[in-house]
């Protein structure tokens, strides 16, 4: 029930000829293929700059310095007043 058929790709051709014309089909053929490839490229670059700031982000890490205090206790958490009245 899923399968394409070769008549209903020949209905789309006719559906599509029909619809936009003979002359129209091929420079729309044209600027989806262009689109397709600017598409493709930009999604390439930005998996290369994914890589590139990875690769940035793991070496430009340093270690803490310093010590820390564990015998201070932790700041207690501030409390919006509005939403600690909504939740009642």
């Amino acid at each position: 029930m899923g399968a394409v058929r070769p008549w209903h790709i020949i209905v789309l051709v006719v559906v599509l000829i029909l619809l936009f014309g003979a002359k129209r089909l091929p420079d729309a053929a044209r600027s989806l293929g262009r689109s397709m490839r600017i598409i493709k490229a930009e999604t390439k670059g930005l998996a290369d700059d994914d890589v590139d700031a990875k690769a940035e982000a793991q070496s430009g890490r340093q270690p803490l310095q310093g010590e820390i205090a564990d015998n201070q206790p932790s700041p207690s958490p501030r409390v919006d007043p509005v939403d600690h009245a909504r939740e009642r």
